[in-house]
């Protein structure tokens, strides 16, 4: 091979990505009683997650302490080299400690064992050896072995490194699940970027106050379409004297009974609403008001409180205006 020719490197490429590939299904069967023996020591701990690992499993490790924390779990990451030189005292009982290492016989984290126990930490290990010392130190072992490297040398670690990851995310996906970590708690923890945005709440962004259009059941259809009109949100909500919802008019309504009733502009609001629209909490995800928007194919959507009560309009633009579509 020529490493100089571009076809060689898109062959070793094809390689790498296939032996990466492989070690992550090659983790399936590998998969017995101690992965949800693992989940539930995750589940149960009363302390914080602290991940460990050196070299490019340290890197791992920040990842998976990472992942953890953003789907509900405190999670920190330790390097086992400082812990040595004092930041051991992160750990406390009650903790579980999560060690990275492909041989499981990484000399720092070989260190740790003792003290680990005397603290009265819990310890779950991902290695790529599972009768290693690490292996059979820890309370629940998750073999993460893999069959080569991609490295063409079989030296680097590649693959190893990749299955460590993935068996990392499967870890953290189900702690998630069993936690019952859902949408909106994903939200709380993620207010930046454009997928905070998505997960913007509906209150942060509707029209409320004097800034949503409603109208009287019996409100004449001028004062109808002028509310229409310059608030600029192409719909009205019909409300009654207790601020429940009673139907909204919207320009489409408008359209059709322009043209069949002469008489529109004599008419009243609830002769030409809409009754029973489409409602969201304000507690809800932008995301799943963009969803409803797109299956009803509708612009708008009426925000209603716990009592029913109208407190504002959220409409399209609202989530063109944040980048969220």
């Amino acid at each position: 091979m020529n490493p100089g020719r571009p076809e060689d490197q898109i062959e070793l490429a094809r390689k790498v990505l296939e032996t990466e590939a492989q070690a992550i299904l090659g983790l399936i069967p590998q998969l017995s009683d101690t992965f949800p023996r693992a989940v539930a020591l995750l589940h149960e701990c009363s302390g914080r997650v602290i991940v460990t690992g050196m070299g490019k499993s340290g890197i791992i490790a920040r990842k998976l302490a990472a992942t953890l924390s953003s789907t509900g779990t405190a999670a920190t990451f330790l390097h086992p080299a400082e812990a040595l030189h004092g930041d051991l005292g992160i750990v406390q009982r009650g903790d579980v400690v999560v060690a990275l290492s492909s041989s499981g016989e990484t000399e720092e984290l070989l260190r740790l064992l003792e003290a680990i126990r005397r603290i009265g930490a819990k310890l779950i290990s991902l290695t790529g050896r599972a009768e290693s010392t690490l292996g059979h130190a820890s309370d629940v072992t998750l073999s993460c072995h893999v069959a080569e490297e991609a490295c063409p040398m079989n030296l680097a670690p590649t693959a190893s490194t990749t299955a460590t990851l993935a068996l990392g995310d499967a870890l953290a996906m189900a702690l998630s699940s069993c936690k019952g970590f859902k949408p909106e708690n994903f939200a709380d923890l993620h207010p930046g970027g454009r997928l905070g945005r998505r997960l913007m709440r509906i209150e942060s962004l509707m029209h409320s106050g004097e800034n949503f259009p409603r109208v009287a059941p019996d409100t004449l259809m001028p004062e109808v379409i002028h509310e229409i009109s310059s608030k600029r949100l192409g719909m009205t909500c019909v409300i009654d004297a207790r601020q429940q919802l009673v139907g909204i008019v919207t320009d489409g309504d408008l359209r059709r009974h322009m043209t069949r009733e002469a008489d529109l502009l004599s008419r009243r609001a609830e002769d030409v609403m809409t009754k029973g629209p489409i409602t969201i909490s304000p507690s809800a995800l932008a995301a799943e008001a963009i969803r409803i928007m797109e299956d009803r194919k509708i612009t708008s959507l009426v925000v209603t409180g716990s009592t029913g009560a109208v407190v504002g309009v959220v409409h399209l633009h609202d989530l063109w205006r944040t980048e969220m579509i």
